[in-house]
């Protein structure tokens, strides 16, 4: 069965664009991307002295479970290059499940929606772009009523999402 899920890509470290590129690339044939929003250079969060990120989102297909879905991700992150750091570091790239379908799930080490969505701009101003009228199954707002409560100001568009597309191909 196929689920449709919403992912958050970030990368500070290397080549930004290329990083975001080779995650979506490199997701087959487990995930599908459907739709790839805009590439936004996005000030740190959490930890502020580090690099801006570049952050998208992406609108996908999947038959993984929930459990199994983070599984592929981390290991894909760990392939791309991603090496252990300390909470909010800088990273080669970072993936995470927004939504899965409107399931909703809190187990250790996932929670499903992503429990600190509504909080973060840089997530959300992509998310908008895929799925506004999305409602957040627990906290019953549009992703663009969430967007609205959040101070958007330092998100800067940086380039049109691609869809895996590595070096203009």
């Amino acid at each position: 069965m196929s689920h449709t899920v919403y992912l958050a890509l970030g990368t500070n470290l290397g080549d930004r664009l290329s990083n975001l590129k080779k995650a979506i690339a490199a997701m087959a044939p487990v995930i599908t991307p459907l739709e790839c929003s805009p590439v936004y250079e996005t000030p740190p969060w959490g930890y502020t002295d580090q690099p801006a990120f570049l952050n998208q989102v992406i609108k996908a297909q999947t038959d993984l479970d929930p459990q199994d879905l983070l599984l592929v991700l981390k290991d894909l992150e760990t392939r791309l290059g991603r090496e252990p750091t300390f909470r909010y570091g800088p990273r080669l790239i970072d993936l995470d499940i927004l939504f899965y379908d409107r399931v909703v799930l809190q187990s250790a080490p996932l929670a499903i929606p992503h429990p600190r969505l509504a909080e973060r701009a840089f997530v959300l101003v992509p998310l908008a772009d895929l799925a506004p009228d999305f409602r957040h199954p627990t906290l019953d707002k549009t992703v663009s009523e969430l967007l609205a409560a959040v101070d958007t100001a330092s998100i800067k568009w940086y380039s049109a999402g691609e869809c895996g597309k590595i070096g203009g191909n």
